[in-house]
């Protein structure tokens, strides 16, 4: 996708497949915002055309990160997910469960873990639940497919942070099952954090924003 025109179709499709807004986002890697956004811009889902004047704050201050480029080729991506491993590798060696934040942080979960030596679990956030109004009123979910928390300590992998939440909310329904994650890491940091909820972040790739958002 090369401009805001390509994410508002993309995200029409999306909608009209059925997707919630919080599973869009995830697809689009972008903010929930971001996503409600795009799909009222596309008119999809409703009777009345999507409207062609510009939104008075010119629309949500967000970045598109696109890395099909990764995820379409398993040449690619394997070296991708060893990246991340090795940029846990010198945490614990105590660890032995590393946990990918579905959808798109279970493949390189897949071979954090690999790499790492380590068993594999999912969750699935609570945004892939969300369409409108508290997502605080929804509830992620750990596979029963994959490994169990069962109190040990495990490593989190996403491929991007927009705003934290999601990562956030790993890290504390985790320790909720009793777990204790020692690290996250990513493909792409969008909000240049070093931790959240006490864990520390690593990424790949750190987005710096520059310039005024007005």
């Amino acid at each position: 996708m090369k401009n805001v025109d390509d994410l508002i179709e993309s995200a029409s499709e999306l909608a009209e497949q059925g997707l919630s807004k919080g599973e869009i986002a995830d697809e689009l890697n972008v903010s929930r915002e971001t996503a409600s956004w795009l799909v009222e811009r596309s008119g999809a889902g409703t009777s009345a055309p999507a409207s062609t004047q510009p939104e008075p704050s010119g629309g949500p201050h967000d970045i598109h990160v696109d890395w099909s480029a990764f995820g379409r080729d398993n040449k690619r991506l394997y070296p991708a997910g060893a990246a991340m491993a090795d940029l846990l590798g010198k945490q614990d060696d105590e660890v032995d469960l590393t946990i990918g934040i579905e959808k798109a942080g279970a493949p390189l979960a897949t071979t954090v873990a690999r790499e790492l030596d380590t068993d594999l679990g999912t969750y699935a956030p609570s945004k892939h639940q969300w369409e409108e109004g508290d997502i605080d009123d929804l509830g992620g979910t750990f596979s029963r497919n994959f490994a169990q928390i069962r109190d040990r300590e495990c490593y989190v992998v996403d491929d991007t942070i927009t705003s934290g939440t999601t990562m956030t909310e790993t890290v504390e329904a985790i320790r909720e099952e009793g777990g204790e994650p020692v690290a996250c890491v990513v493909l792409v940091d969008k909000q240049g954090v070093d931790e959240v909820a006490g864990v520390p972040v690593h990424s790949l790739i750190n987005v710096v924003r520059v310039g005024d958002d007005e």
